[in-house]
Formats: C-alpha cells, sequence, structure tokens
C-alpha cells in the first residue's frame, strides 16, 4: 500500500507541476526568425579604411558592438554569431522595419572622444577632438597604478594633436563616445607630449579590459558588406510553428495508443514518462535561454523518437523474461539490467554524432545539435530511471502480477 501510494503520489505532483509551469515556459520560449518572422544577414568584414587585416578580436568586437547597437534599439530578438575569419551572421525575429534596421547594421562602430568647448553645458560634449581611427590599433591595455587601480593606456598615432588637445582641454573633461553612447568622460591631468596616456576612473579590471577593448575596436573600425539574406514572413512562421505542432500531438497521441495496446502497463508507464520528458525538455530550454527554430523542433521530435525507442527496447525484454517463466518480479529486473547497456550504447552513438554536428556545424545546424543532445540527456533521466522507478512501485505493491498487465499471454509462456 505504501508503494502504491509513493506511485500515486509521483504522478499527481508531477501533473501539477507540469500543468502549473507549462503555460509559463511555452510562453517564455523564445522562437527562431523561420517560426517568429523576421530576417538573417551574413556579413563579410573589412577594415573601413582599406588598411590592416581584419583581427579574431577585432571581428568579435565588432559582432558585441552589432548586439548592443539591436538590443539598445529593441529591434526584435537578435543572434549575432562571428563566423570563421571575417564574417558574420545576424539573426533578428521579431521585426517590423526591417530596411530601417538593415541600415544601422551596416554602419561601422564609430569611436570619438568629445569635449564640451562650444557646446550648451560642460556636460553636452558635441565636439568631436579625436576619431577611433587616429588610435594605434591594438594599442590599447590594461595596466595598474602604484595602487594596483587599473588604467587603461592609449597611443594615439599624430603626437601634435594629441599635445594640442590636452594642453587646450588641461583640467576639463574629454568624453569618450561609442557611436551616441557614452563610456567614460575622464578629466584630463596632463600635456600629453608623447602620444600616449592614460585613462582612470574605472572601477573594476573587467571595466578597464572593456574600455581598452573598445578603444582597440574604434582604431579598426569594420566596413560590412552584405553577402547573404534572407526573409521570414510572420504569418509564414506562425503557419509553421502550428503545422508542427499539429504534427507533433498527432504523433504523440498515436505513440501513446501504440504502447498501450502492444505493452500495456509500461507503455501507459512509458506514456507518463514521454511527458515528463517533453516537460523537462521545455524547463531545460528556457534555463538556458535557447532560442527555438525548425530544426530544433526536428530534433526535439527526433528526442521523443529516441525516448519512445527506449521505452520499447525495455518493454520488449520484460516481456521476453516473463516468457521463460521468470516472475513478474525477476523479469522486471532482468529485462531492465539487459536493456540498459543497449540504451545507453545507442545514447553514446547519438551524443557522439550531436557533438560532431555543434563543433563542426553553423547556424541552424548548430541548433539542431544542441537539442538533440540537450534531448538525449533529458532521456537518460526520464525514459530510463523514472520508468524503472514507478515499475518498481507497482510491481512491489503486488497488485499487478498478472503477465496480461505487460502484454504477454499464457499461453506465450514457456515451461522452464
Amino acid at each position: 500500500m505504501n508503494r502504491m501510494l509513493a506511485f500515486v503520489l509521483v504522478v499527481l505532483v508531477s501533473f501539477g507541476v507540469i500543468g502549473a509551469t507549462s503555460p509559463y515556459l511555452l510562453d517564455k520560449t523564445k522562437l527562431g526568425l523561420d517560426l517568429q518572422g523576421g530576417f538573417e544577414i551574413l556579413y563579410e568584414a573589412s577594415p573601413l579604411d582599406g588598411v590592416g587585416t581584419v583581427t579574431k578580436d577585432s571581428l568579435n568586437k565588432t559582432a558585441e558592438s552589432i548586439k548592443k547597437r539591436i538590443d539598445s534599439r529593441g529591434v526584435g530578438e537578435s543572434e549575432v554569431t562571428p563566423e570563421g575569419k571575417n564574417r558574420i551572421r545576424v539573426k533578428i525575429a521579431g521585426v517590423a522595419d526591417e530596411t530601417e534596421v538593415r541600415k544601422m547594421l551596416q554602419k561601422p562602430a564609430v569611436l570619438t572622444f568629445r569635449s564640451s568647448e562650444g557646446c550648451a553645458s560642460t556636460t553636452d560634449y558635441c565636439k568631436v577632438e579625436l576619431q577611433g581611427n587616429e588610435f594605434k590599433e591594438g594599442a590599447a591595455k590594461v595596466v595598474y597604478d602604484q595602487l594596483r587601480r587599473p588604467l587603461v593606456a592609449i597611443e594615439v598615432k599624430d603626437k601634435k594633436k594629441f599635445e594640442d588637445i590636452s594642453t587646450r582641454l588641461l583640467h576639463k573633461n574629454l568624453a569618450i563616445y561609442l557611436d551616441d553612447d557614452l563610456l567614460s568622460d575622464p578629466e584630463v591631468q596632463g600635456v600629453f607630449t608623447d602620444g600616449s596616456a592614460t585613462i582612470s576612473g574605472q572601477p573594476t579590471p573587467a571595466d578597464a579590459k572593456a574600455l581598452a577593448d573598445t578603444i582597440n575596436l574604434g582604431a579598426l573600425p569594420l566596413k560590412l558588406t552584405e553577402k547573404y539574406t534572407q526573409s521570414v514572413g510572420a504569418t509564414l512562421g506562425q503557419k509553421s510553428l502550428d503545422e508542427t505542432l499539429l504534427a507533433g500531438i498527432i504523433a504523440s497521441v498515436v505513440i501513446f495508443i501504440f504502447m498501450v495496446v502492444f505493452y500495456r502497463l509500461p507503455g501507459v508507464i512509458a506514456g507518463f514518462c514521454l511527458l515528463v520528458f517533453i516537460w523537462l525538455l521545455l524547463a531545460v530550454f528556457w534555463l538556458m535561454g535557447a532560442t527555438l527554430t525548425l530544426p530544433g523542433i526536428a530534433a526535439f521530435v527526433l528526442g521523443i523518437g529516441i525516448a519512445v525507442d527506449s521505452n520499447i527496447i525495455t518493454a520488449e525484454r520484460i516481456k521476453d523474461e516473463i516468457r521463460t517463466g521468470k516472475s513478474i518480479a525477476s523479469s522486471l529486473r532482468s529485462g531492465n539490467k539487459n536493456s540498459f547497456r543497449t540504451i545507453i550504447d545507442a545514447h553514446i552513438t547519438n551524443i557522439i554524432a550531436g557533438a560532431v554536428l555543434y563543433f563542426i556545424g553553423q547556424g541552424s545546424v548548430k541548433g539542431f545539435a544542441v537539442v538533440l543532445l540537450a534531448s538525449i540527456i533529458c532521456n537518460i533521466a526520464t525514459n530510463i530511471f523514472l520508468p524503472r522507478y514507478l515499475m518498481h512501485l507497482l510491481v512491489k505493491s503486488g497488485k499487478f502480477n498478472k503477465v496480461g498487465y505487460y502484454g504477454v499471454k499464457e499461453s506465450e509462456i514457456r515451461a522452464l
């Protein structure tokens, strides 16, 4: 009786948690541009003035700048990824004005040092004193003073111009801007004659490193050229999502009926565990902050198929053990033990395939791999160990010892 109560409690609590949290998880799941509508652009980056080379660091920083620019405008859910040596892939879902966003993205990140001379107030930095390309490439770095406070060391190309600016703005602020965002407004505390200076006022080494990286980015602004573009309308994306969900629901119902008809009690347990599996996978997506795309849904459905295979292998092994004349409890132990290695071997091969897709693939292929790997991990928890625990509770309760409950006929049992 205690085991039956434990079984009922596990089922009821699971249904309660699933019912209470599923609407929130579904609402918070981020949809990709192929489901929500939007567009994808592949850019090729090159130095703005044609001088120098595109470094990995400058490519990464340019991608970060694009990401911040998109997020600050609130134009839609964005994903910005550097690819190869000189390419950046931008995906934006839920965009209302695609033309305006494209114009915004193609503008290079502009770093400027500004003063308030001739401006409306001392905090209105309207006069541009230095452009980002007037700094030496890669020269900005983090150094420390005698009290171990972080400083940002910088170098300019034109020493005389820097000396004139520092003389004119002595004991005044020289603000640092990226596009129109104020990053810092340090005070000029001396006249710089050798073309180098340090910027203080950064509270942590991480802040100083971020400022140094921004200055280095501004010293080599990159020009972005469109190489590939793809647009998806919101209506088409919603239609794809609706049709995919309908197909998934129909397939799940057919699978549940199949499992119950052929495996009876193990089939019912498998159906419940599949429901827990789907909920757990949605929770993992939410925790990861992942964006769900059509390839991701395909991997999701594939994960359900893998979970069903795990349950079928175990149920068939249990039926085979029952047919040899063993008791239900003994058949359960032997069937679980014999099926475990087969299931784990299959999962390992799937993990290897998913890992290869993740590390070699790009874009939607990588997204497919992430969902596949997550589904395999969730499958191990919900369709290997959970069914065994629930079946153990039912069998040990002594109320489910008829072979018919496991899809086996009396005539199929062989005498020992």
